[in-house]
């Protein structure tokens, strides 16, 4: 078995260099050396010792840890579920059909003598990353992103397995047909027939006055808002007490995002009030229902929502169109489905490309509040925030508090690189 020096001295590849200099605010600056436009062929088989798998928390569990402090048996559990219409026993089923998969995924590393470490996703720390060779995320795209978000080494593998595809969409997980056999995805791996993937992922700088780089788990804790809004504020007077509140920064942020950052207020019906500068530009007044900037990876989730076109609206400026210009347009349906098609996948974007796209939610516009540019690719976005109870959340997973004052700079970084799988 190959050393694990040698290993990880197997065709990383160098896909860009990114040099920062200067203020973090106002001079960084991207330059790009080469750029990686495809997954690059594996050189030789995956064959690491030791593997770390994280598993998801399901929703029978869920259900357990949320009522354990008060005592109930299951069979109160199973009353309170079917009040609120869910059925204890196919939440049940869905959790055996997890914890299969699981076991199939640890017997066939087992088998091909490599040591196993299985954590739930709330015992899932640095330790645990440091210990492993490569990880496996055993869940959807959601544990996958957690996995993610604490992997910093660019050559440390990691894979993931959607355990539950009948529920999950599994876009960020190998292909689903291997969930039932994975053992012959893993001698695919071994024999080196697969293709590395270095997935892009955003680095965050903040500063300014009164900032909290203390991050809070959305998904492990499960605040309600006040609760969110309590934790911030606990975190934040305690280290404002130990800094005699003065100004902080710049801070890089113990996470890296994957998908997306969304910047906006925490009540989703306030407008979010910010400045920001795209690649070094004037800084813009804005008020909008929030901000989103995400990666190539990101491109097909939530910033694809935000902004796809449904053919509906797609008609509808066609038929105005026609009627302005007089063109012969074919309103037909072909036609319109196909506009269509082209705006969409012009939003999507390779995982390995240097640059973001930032989405502006709904902005506002008058004589004070201006939108120049409602969407586009950029290499840095600076966002002044001023806002009163903003959150700045990292993969819908990991929430920083953003208030008033507080400075970001969201940008790309060679050494953030995710070393990921494409197997067929």
């Amino acid at each position: 078995m190959l050393s694990r020096a040698l290993r990880k001295s197997f065709s990383y590849g160098n896909p860009l260099v990114a040099v920062f200099t200067g203020n973090y605010c106002s001079r960084v600056r991207f330059h790009q050396t080469a750029v990686r436009k495809v997954a690059l062929q594996a050189e030789c088989g995956f064959t690491p010792e030791k593997v770390a798998i994280v598993t998801k928390t399901t929703r029978y569990e869920f259900e357990q840890q949320r009522y354990r402090y008060a005592g109930l048996s299951e069979e109160d559990i199973e009353q309170l579920l079917a009040l609120k219409g869910s059925s204890y026993s196919g939440l049940l089923e869905r959790h055996n059909i997890h914890t299969c998969n699981v076991g199939q995924i640890v017997d066939s590393l087992q088998k091909e003598g490599i040591e196993v470490r299985v954590v739930k996703r709330g015992e899932y720390d640095e330790d645990t990353v440091r210990w492993a060779d490569a990880i496996i995320s055993a869940g959807g795209d959601g544990t996958m992103l957690l996995v993610a978000s604490k992997v910093y080494d660019k050559n440390k593998p990691v894979l993931g397995v959607n355990t539950d595809p009948e529920r999950s969409e599994g876009h960020l997980c190998l292909p689903v047909r291997y969930t039932h056999t994975f053992s012959e995805a893993l001698q695919k791996l071994r024999k080196g027939e697969f293709r590395w993937q270095w997935r892009q992922r955003i680095r965050m700088h903040l500063e300014g006055t009164g900032i909290n780089p203390t991050p809070v788990d959305l998904h492990e804790l499960q605040l309600s808002l006040e609760q969110h809004s309590k934790a911030h504020r606990i975190t934040t007077d305690t280290q404002r007490g130990m800094s005699h509140d003065s100004p902080s920064g710049p801070h890089l942020l113990p996470v890296r995002g994957l998908n997306e950052i969304f910047i906006g207020e925490s009540l989703s019906s306030r407008a979010s009030y910010y400045e920001i500068s795209i690649d070094d530009g004037p800084w813009d007044k804005q008020k909008s229902s929030g901000l989103s900037i995400c990666t190539g990876t990101g491109s097909k989730a939530w910033s694809y929502n935000i902004n796809k076109l449904v053919e509906q609206a797609v008609e509808d400026v066609l038929r105005i169109g026609k009627s302005k210009t007089g063109l012969n347009l074919p309103l037909n349906q072909e036609f319109i489905e196909s506009v269509t098609a082209a705006y969409n996948e012009s939003l999507i974007f390779s995982p390995e490309e240097d640059k973001l796209f930032f989405s502006i939610r709904e902005p506002i516009v008058n004589r004070v509040f201006s939108s120049s540019q409602q969407r586009g690719f950029a290499n840095k976005v600076c966002i002044r925030s001023r806002c009163w109870d903003a959150c700045m959340v990292v993969d819908g997973g990991t929430s920083f508090e953003f208030n008033d004052g507080a400075i970001a700079t969201i940008f790309l970084n060679e050494e953030d690189l995710l070393r990921t799988v494409i197997l067929d």
